[in-house]
């Protein structure tokens, strides 16, 4: 659809943080996409860090890899898996990138002298930034992370408000998502929050157009006629916004409500009737499942005191969501700290996942895992860390390599099977930490006799075109021998299987269905197996990053249907 100016929605948060802004955008924008609309979505961050990547998981959640090597807020998550479509890592700013761009430009003389102020150049730059990441767009969503009335937001507000003068009222809305708190000795829904909310909007002259409110359930005419009143706009655009079991939900209720007609109308949009037919089989799956699958997720990042931190590995929870629906299932899964791990506990999951991780918390309880799903003939998934640990478990117990282990752990193992290349240590040497990893899009060449093989083909995931493959880089610096089979995923990591090992574990039956195949001659382990285990499969990268709600993940559907 062509329109003379991109339009741009803005949303904020009001009340408490995590208050379900990147599900509420992610949702808008599939609603809008679903209108045949070209979308773009920004997440801004206002912490002072440059990316995620060096954030703790239990403090900020999981760590997304964008396909170009970006290390992202998780929200960047929900929107591709709601969109389909990859997301670049420029679609994610953060004030640390903001004011190193600026002291970078300064040093470099780019202002000619002139004083370096908040206003008009951190503005400016915040505004350039999101042009430049949402181009040839229709509608634009910029979703402002953390709460209104925060100190570090007021920029990225300020901004909003700027480009509002500039593109005009009609071609700007602001939206904020407010919680409703139901104390229990109330029983009711309390508006006074969302009201200091708004006013703290308002002190930045941003009168929000929509205000969707987030509560325990559905909120009443009363309490929209409240908001209304403090607010000064009409009740009709206050959406209700009540918790879901299932968030992919959330898009046919907004339309439900009427909002997407509201919002079309506010930016004078004309579009499509949506089709939502395979979007509602897929979350009737969820509802009314043929089969529950149990899978056991053991993993370190489980708990944040007397909380446990589902957030820490929302890819793979969603994933596993993805490949139930699919298969018109469910999923239960079972969060295992790999701290307190017993087999007991192992034995009443149809089958084990061992996630990615960095450090050695944990690494036993992991290990243990992996050998009881190899030896009980349990289907298995190793992602990332995970496959580095079942490659020392399988270098104790079946190669017989006595306290084989992973550098990252014992620096000085007998059997370093898993290890830093050598470039990568002259690099950490150099103390830059991020540079020694690989992050982002590598291909792998794979073995055309593998389960690994079978799976991705079933699912159209195998490329042949290496003329078209040879892009992000080349791939690394990598290579791909004409008519190769190759698989593509994202990687998070620094260490690798040992090319001094591989021979002696091949020689005992763990299959290397896949290489990524480097210019110096080096071989890469992406993918291994076990041939005659029902389903014992594991590889360096994160499969999960790529997984849709309508387009699961080739290994997780795997993984599930191993469990029939």
């Amino acid at each position: 659809m062509n329109v003379k100016n991109k339009k741009l929605i803005f949303v904020s948060g009001g009340v408490i943080s995590g208050v379900g802004k990147g599900t509420i955008t992610a949702s808008i924008a599939k609603c809008l996409q679903q209108r045949s609309l070209k979308v773009a979505v920004v997440k801004i961050d206002p912490y002072i860090n440059i990316d995620a990547g060096t954030m703790r998981p239990t403090e900020h959640g999981e760590v997304w890899v964008t396909h170009d090597g970006g290390e992202i807020d998780q929200d960047l998550g929900n929107y591709e898996r709601f969109l389909d479509i990859n997301i670049s890592k420029r679609n994610n700013i953060t004030t640390g990138q903001i004011y190193l761009s600026l002291i970078e430009k300064e040093r470099a003389g780019k202002f000619l002298g002139k004083t370096v102020q908040p206003i008009p150049h951190l503005i400016e730059e915040i505004k350039n930034r999101i042009n430049e990441a949402t181009r040839g767009s229709d509608v634009a969503l910029v979703e402002i992370g953390g709460t209104v009335g925060d100190y570090e937001n007021f920029p990225y507000l300020f901004a909003a408000k700027s480009f509002e003068i500039e593109y005009g009222k009609e071609n700007v809305v602001h939206i904020l998502v407010s919680y409703l708190p139901m104390p229990k000795h109330l029983g009711e829904a309390k508006t006074k929050p969302t009201q200091q909310a708004i006013r703290a909007l308002n002190e930045i002259a941003i009168v929000p157009d929509f205000i969707i409110c987030r509560a325990e359930q559905e909120i009443d005419d009363s309490r929209k006629e409240k908001i209304e009143r403090y607010a000064n706009i009409p009740s009709e655009h206050v959406i209700s916004a009540p918790d879901l079991d299932i968030v992919y939900e959330i898009p046919l209720k907004l339309e439900k409500e009427g909002f997407i007609d509201k919002l079309l109308k506010r930016l004078s949009l004309h579009s499509r009737k949506p089709d939502w037919s395979e979007w509602k089989k897929r979350i009737n799956s969820l509802k009314n499942p043929r089969r529950i699958f149990k899978v056991a997720l053991v993993g370190k990042y489980i708990a944040s005191g007397h909380f446990s931190l589902a957030d820490s590995y929302i890819s793979i929870n969603e994933a596993l969501k993805h490949a139930a629906a699919f298969l018109n299932s469910n999923v239960e899964i079972g969060w295992i700290d790999a701290n307190k791990l017993n087999e007991k506990q192992l034995a009443l999951f149809d089958a084990i996942i061992v996630p990615g991780g960095f450090g050695s918390t944990g690494v036993e309880g992991k290990i243990n895992a992996i050998k009881f799903a190899r030896e009980t003939n349990k289907p298995f998934l190793g992602l990332c860390y995970g496959m580095q640990l079942a490659v020392v478990e399988f270098a104790r117990n079946v190669c017989n390599l006595e306290e084989a282990h992973t550098t990252e752990v014992n620096p000085k193992t007998k059997h370093p099977v898993i290890d830093i290349l050598p470039e990568q240590r002259e690099i950490l040497k150099e103390g830059k930490l991020g540079a020694s990893m690989r992050l982002g899009e590598y291909a792998a060449v794979v073995e055309k006799d593998s389960k690994v093989y079978e799976v991705y083909k079933r699912f159209g995931r195998i490329r042949r075109d290496t003329m078209k493959l040879k892009t992000l880089e080349e791939f690394r610096k990598g290579i791909i021998p004409r008519g190769s089979n190759v698989i593509i995923e994202r990687h998070r990591h620094r260490y690798e299987v040992n090319p001094k090992y591989h021979k002696i574990l091949q020689q005992h039956g763990l299959k290397f269905s896949g290489l990524h195949l480097r210019s110096d001659g080096i071989k890469l382990v992406e993918f291994i197996e076990l041939p005659n285990h029902r389903f014992f499969v594991a590889t360096q990268a994160h499969p999960e990053f790529t997984s849709r709600f309508l387009r699961p993940a080739p290994l997780f559907v795997a993984l599930l249907e191993a469990c029939l």
